[in-house]
């Protein structure tokens, strides 16, 4: 009777590893570690992989889906259409579709702004200002019509959570400039997004990736000061005693990598107490910033402080920040709830990108603007004409500025009703890709090994898309 050899998982792999092709794999696994721990430590600035355009990334995220028909890709069909019945026929359906519906037209005149022309809802007051620092793409798709899957999706390129955020994917290739702050801090609503924290998780990768929140009122972190008759000095001696501890005890589990994360985590924590105050004190700013970014102004002053302070972030050399506003889920009367929404944004998103420019920090900084999804041309009846939209993954405007990005352009077009992207498609993951590449990383590159393969920001690759790159 035959009997079967099953080798043991231990010795196959140490006889693979003392073979040609273990040599190989251990060539492969070097090349791609880029990124990960080293004795430079996590956090440093790392080396890209392409020429670079910009250092850093302001994600200005308007949570809830804009309306790119009410905001800045305007479709005057729907003048004609207004009120008549619609049909939806091969797009995808969100689950509150249901009835009778009928084609809206926006409420919202537009004008052409700046050199280039580009159009924008006439509610826009003071973006128009900036109108030729702005490149707008206008065919970008994503796959889901529900918030929590589609703004995983934006932000993390999987529609189903637990993978990183895109700022955890870049200060994980880039690192960071400043060893006293997160690479990655998010300025959230005091409500946090439709899927919470996981818009700004570190997924798979080291813990010290994650997003970090802090609020723009107030302690920007609870808990930041020790606790009452505890100095920095004992603290410091806490540390310490404590880093020995668990030296000792990763030395002997070598393959619990979490542990030197936590760790990581307790030093920067430490080093955070005297460096966020600092970075978060807007005392120093002029009257002049405050009232340019409409600080004191009860419309605007809640996101004003958050663009004064991601400038402030920059500046401190922290790689990724991301803004969040919501929400735009105008199913009712889009009139008066975009009309508000744009009201308490506009005037801050200007003045970043002013500051940024008088600073000489917009070339080396990417701005994006962009929410989870478009809106649809139509919407229902549900109890009388309160005029709004539906959710729509097949169309979306999404703008960006400085970076390196084709400022004073419009990239991309969708049809005559705003139903669907028809001009340069673009799946969202394309759209990560470029973000990547702008900032030196190449997402084949940019990969970590998890569950058995080597995963990336865009699942399973995309492609640059090259129009909205500046060339010279």
């Amino acid at each position: 009777m035959d009997v079967m050899f099953v080798m043991p998982r231990r010795e196959s792999l140490f006889r693979m590893g003392t073979s040609l092709g273990g040599i190989a794999l251990a060539s492969m696994l070097a090349e791609d570690s880029r990124g990960q721990e080293s004795d430079a430590g996590p956090m440093q600035p790392k080396p890209v992989h392409v020429p670079a355009k910009a250092k850093n990334c302001i994600f200005l995220m308007m949570e809830g889906g804009p309306s790119h028909i009410d905001t800045f890709d305007p479709k005057p069909k729907l003048k004609q259409l207004h009120l008549k019945e619609f049909v939806r026929q091969g797009q995808q359906k969100s689950a509150m579709e249901s009835g009778k519906r009928y084609y809206v037209q926006s409420p919202f005149s537009f004008s052409r702004h700046g050199e280039s022309g580009v159009p924008m809802a006439d509610n826009w007051m003071h973006l128009p200002k900036v109108a030729d620092d702005l490149c707008f793409f206008r065919g970008c798709q994503v796959d889901s019509v529900n918030h929590p899957t589609a703004m995983y999706q934006m932000n993390c390129g999987n529609r189903f959570g637990g993978d990183p955020g895109i700022g955890a994917w870049v200060t994980y290739g880039l690192g960071s400039e400043n060893q006293n702050l997160p690479g990655f801090i998010v300025l959230p609503e005091v409500s946090y997004p439709q899927g919470g924290a996981a818009n700004w998780s570190n997924g798979y990768l080291p813990a010290f990736y994650q997003g970090t929140p802090l609020r723009a009122k107030g302690s920007p972190i609870l808990d930041l000061e020790p606790p009452m008759g505890v100095s920095r000095t004992r603290q410091r001696y806490n540390l310490d005693l404590l880093s020995r501890m668990n030296q000792r005890h990763a030395a002997k589990h070598p393959e619990h990598d979490e542990l030197s994360a936590r760790l990581e985590s307790y030093e920067l924590a430490f080093r955070m107490q005297t460096e966020v105050p600092e970075a978060m004190d807007l005392s120093g700013e002029t009257k002049s910033t405050f009232s340019m970014y409409g600080i004191g102004n009860e419309a605007t002053d809640a996101f004003g402080r958050k663009c004064l302070l991601a400038r402030k972030m920059i500046e401190k050399g922290v790689r990724f920040v991301q803004l969040y506003n919501g929400t735009w889920d105008s199913h009712d009367y889009i009139e008066r709830a975009h009309g508000n929404l744009v009201r308490g944004v506009d005037q801050p998103i200007a003045a970043l990108i002013q500051d940024l420019k008088q600073r000489g920090l917009l070339d080396i900084t990417l701005v994006v603007w962009c929410g989870e999804f478009g809106r649809s041309p139509d919407n229902g009846v549900r109890g009388g004409t309160a005029y709004g939209r539906d959710h729509n993954a097949n169309a979306m405007t999404i703008w960006m500025a400085g970076g390196g990005v084709k400022a004073g352009h419009a990239i991309g077009a969708t049809d005559e009703t705003g139903m669907t992207a028809v001009e340069e498609v673009r799946h969202v993951r394309d759209f990560h890709v470029t973000l990547l590449r702008l900032l030196g990383l190449d997402d084949n590159k940019l990969t970590y090994y998890h569950a058995g393969r080597f995963k990336q920001l865009s699942q399973f690759g995309g492609k640059v898309i090259e129009p909205l790159i500046q060339t010279s």
